[in-house]
């Protein structure tokens, strides 16, 4: 009986610590999703200014939205509208963001292409342009004095 109570006790604190994870997973998701507003430019989580004025009213606004709305998508929401979509870390899919995720990708494809057009384009140039064919008497004659006076 003993026994049983130890592993129904050690079963309830395993139980126990896995919610608390997750409430704690949750506020380092959504915190890592958006910005400080202090003009640091930096993730609110990761906003490292001593006393800065922004960063600990965010956290604890997180915190009271993760327990007023039960999705990630309803907290954000409450951010953007009081701080606008400057505060999301990274563009949303909607609209005009979706430029901000594709350009990256386009601009990444286009650069690609016009460097294998590039390199095509070097290999079929023929090795007389390549070199440079030059027909120069001066030159001819200096390369003849430099045979004679390189020669032992």
């Amino acid at each position: 009986m003993k026994r049983l109570l130890q592993i129904i006790f050690i079963f309830a604190l395993a139980f126990s610590a896995v919610g608390s994870d997750s409430s704690a997973a949750r506020f380092e998701k959504l915190g890592h999703r958006l910005m400080c507003t202090c003009g640091c430019n930096q993730i609110l989580l990761e906003c490292n200014h001593v006393g800065c004025p922004s960063s600990d009213g965010m956290r604890h606004e997180l915190s009271s939205g993760m327990a007023q709305n039960s999705s990630d998508d309803g907290v954000l929401d409450i951010f953007v509208q009081k701080y606008g979509p400057i505060v999301l870390a990274a563009p949303t899919m909607n609209g005009f963001d979706r430029v901000a995720w594709i350009t990256p990708y386009a601009t990444f494809a286009l650069g690609l292409g016009l460097v294998t057009i590039i390199v095509r384009k070097w290999r079929h140039v023929p090795l007389e342009t390549k070199a440079g064919k030059i027909d120069d008497p001066e030159l001819e004659e200096r390369r003849k004095r430099i045979r004679q006076d390189t020669e032992l």
